[in-house]
């Protein structure tokens, strides 16, 4: 009996961890949560606008530093963070955003590098990482009526400018994550769409959903992301931030609303 008990709880250090259905990041910001990225069963990253913090699976934090204001969504890649980063205004006509991916080692966040991306006219906001190449999205005045998604090469060369016929969004696109063959992008959804809009690859429109990821999508498995939730404080004025397991049980087809269930 001994024996068996032994291999059952050594052959369970062996299995892949699991995401809780919500994960409370530990500590209190003074950003408002920008977006989330996660490296499989090790680490969840959280971008708090000032701030950017590592921790566990269980929310427990493991290093935080600040940064410059203001820090966007991110992306994980190969033991590296990218961040979009806008020094300057968002939503305004070219010349006043000032637009960078600032690169950090995942381990302990030490800063390695950035890169200016002057193309991203309206403010860097997201980043996301397809086929050896990475997606800036940003922020948008308005009077457009289209959304733009900045391709970079591995280097931060820029490609080109891919236009989404989304109608205006508030403040643009929040945060996008390349997953399952599609595009996962999180707007406000304000005044008259869905917050969630998913492309494809030639960024055409496949799908759309009610579900609010503005403030964090991170895809894990199939059709499950990390929906990012943000909460202020009214006495201390300080940002907290969280994330839920959220399920959509359609693939994304075209004119589909994809409904998300919290997964328990």
């Amino acid at each position: 009996m001994v024996s068996v008990i032994f291999l059952a709880a050594f052959s369970l250090l062996f299995l892949p961890l699991t995401i809780y259905a919500e994960i409370i990041c530990e500590g209190a910001y003074g950003g408002h949560l920008q977006g989330v990225a996660f490296e499989p069963n090790k680490a969840v990253y959280w971008s708090f606008t000032v701030a950017l913090v590592k921790t566990d699976l269980d929310g427990r934090m493991l290093k935080r530093i600040d940064v410059p204001s203001h820090h966007g969504d991110l992306t994980y890649q190969h033991g590296k963070l990218y961040v979009a980063v806008n020094l300057g205004a968002f939503n305004r006509e070219p010349g006043y955003a000032d637009s960078w991916v600032y690169v950090y080692d995942a381990a302990d966040l030490t800063f390695l590098s950035r890169y200016k991306v002057p193309e991203v006219v309206h403010g860097a906001g997201g980043m996301t990482f397809c086929d050896g190449h990475f997606y800036i999205v940003g922020g948008l005045p308005k009077g457009y009526k289209e959304n733009y998604v900045y391709e970079y090469d591995a280097g931060f060369t820029f490609v080109r400018c891919h236009v989404i016929a989304s109608g205006f969004t508030l403040m643009g696109i929040q945060t996008v994550e390349y997953h399952n063959g599609f595009f996962w992008f999180g707007c406000y959804g304000k005044p008259d769409n869905n917050p969630l809009m998913v492309t494809d690859k030639t960024f055409q429109i496949v799908a759309t959903s009610e579900t609010d990821f503005s403030v964090g999508i991170a895809g894990m498995t199939g059709l499950t992301f990390l929906r990012g939730v943000t909460k202020q404080d009214e006495a201390t004025k300080m940002w907290t931030g969280s994330v839920e397991r959220m399920k959509t049980d359609n693939a994304p087809a075209k004119g589909a609303i994809l409904v998300f269930t919290k997964e328990m």
